[in-house]
């Protein structure tokens, strides 16, 4: 008996990809076969880069942490350095050389910083010195509310007592003076705190002075026409959207901490600016900021008045223009050239203020925007692509149609 014919080969109508994926044999050495083990090498590769980038943003957040204090004075000063560009570059425009431009920037955002100092930092401190002696208006002003939740009036009661039983040491308290400018202030901190205040405006100086040359040397690295426009366009956008972010947040919240200010002072608290001051001080840090300040005020309206709707009213006014603020007037602003998913910036608050706390939530936003406008520029790994697209998934999924389709052709 003769021996078998050998298979029949593949149709050529059956394009090599359609062959690997029904599991047609392949000659060694024809183009399918070498497409066959390009195609693995490049899913070897694309799977090694999938993992590397999975193991690199599960370290990174650690390594920021751990290392807070070189990268957080580093980060830093270059957001405040990015926001103060505008500036610089239109101090250049009118002739002035960048070392000059850059360090009139630098002092000129000291002196800023120091008149907030002075106006919130010295009356906060000491307006909440006096809590310990205020505890028996605060418990006299609460009374009311506490007899509404009768269950818990006998716990919170003995909090407070416990509280006011404690004797306060006048000594030690009023040795401590608060400080009321930044020398006084780095002065008087640790020599960690001093490092990193110096190390930061250093870094401000010399990003900015060497700016307008940075940028242009960037630029002009590019091998392409193409990739240099794409360079430029994605730092141009990065300083736009950073300084106009900023810009307009700061303008908006020092308009709210003005109108909380006003109306604290024809309430008759005492210290309207520094109130002020940290309402616009916490409003840079969204949802939660507006929260604790009034929390705080509400704090401080039951140390200094003596009717308790006459110390909600503080709290009530600041939420009161958060609500306008939030829902009309930043929207209107801010809304039509930055567009931030909500969700991103709770992800980005909670993810900041867990690695640098306070001061990772405040720059939790300008951070996202930064992120944004690069990934937006460079592109975004495609993991779901990568899994579904072009994985074994699909490729089954179209051998089984082919099937299908080739024995209904068969059955007619």
């Amino acid at each position: 008996m003769a021996d078998d014919p050998d298979p029949a080969p593949p149709s050529p109508s059956i394009t090599p990809e359609e062959q690997i994926a029904l599991g047609a044999p392949l000659m060694p050495g024809t183009r399918s076969e070498i497409g066959r083990i390009a195609q693995r090498r490049d899913r070897l590769l694309a799977a090694f880069t999938l993992i590397a980038g999975i193991g690199l943003a599960l370290g990174t957040p650690f390594a920021l942490k751990s290392g807070a204090e070189f990268f957080l004075p580093l980060t830093t000063a270059l957001v405040i350095a990015i926001a103060l560009v505008p500036v610089l570059e239109w101090l250049e425009r009118r002739g002035i050389p960048s070392a000059i431009a850059a360090l009139f920037c630098i002092l000129v955002f000291l002196i800023i910083a120091n008149i907030a100092i002075a106006a919130i930092v010295v009356p906060a401190t000491d307006f909440f010195q006096l809590l310990p002696t205020r505890i028996t208006r605060i418990q006299h002003n609460l009374s009311p509310l506490l007899d509404l939740y009768s269950t818990l009036e006998k716990s919170v009661n003995k909090m407070f007592r416990q509280i006011a039983s404690t004797p306060v040491r006048q000594p030690q308290t009023a040795a401590v003076a608060p400080p009321s400018s930044i020398l006084e202030l780095a002065a008087t901190s640790a020599p960690t705190v001093i490092v990193q205040f110096f190390f930061g405006i250093l870094i401000v100086f010399f990003f900015l002075s060497g700016w307008t040359g940075l940028r242009k040397k960037t630029i002009t690295g590019r091998t392409s026409f193409d990739g240099a426009m794409a360079t430029a366009r994605v730092i141009q956008d990065v300083v736009d959207d950073v300084s106009a972010y900023l810009g307009t947040i700061t303008l908006i919240n020092l308009t709210l901490g003005g109108i909380v200010a006003g109306a604290l002072y024809f309430l008759g608290m005492p210290s309207p600016l520094m109130w002020g001051g940290i309402v616009a001080l916490l409003n840079y840090i969204p949802y939660f900021g507006p929260i604790l300040a009034a929390f705080l005020l509400a704090i401080g309206g039951l140390m200094t008045f003596t009717d308790i709707w006459l110390a909600l009213i503080p709290p009530g006014v600041m939420i009161g223009c958060h609500l306008v603020e939030a829902n009309a007037i930043t929207p209107l602003i801010v809304g039509h050239r930055l567009t931030i998913s909500p969700l991103m910036i709770l992800v980005s608050i909670s993810f900041w203020g867990w690695v640098w706390g306070t001061t990772g939530a405040v720059l939790a936003v300008p951070l996202l925007i930064i992120i944004q406008t690069v990934l937006g520029a460079a592109g975004k790994p495609d993991i779901a692509g990568f899994l579904f697209e072009h994985g074994t998934l699909v490729h089954q999924e179209r051998a089984r149609r082919r099937r299908s389709e080739g024995e209904g052709e068969e059955g007619r």
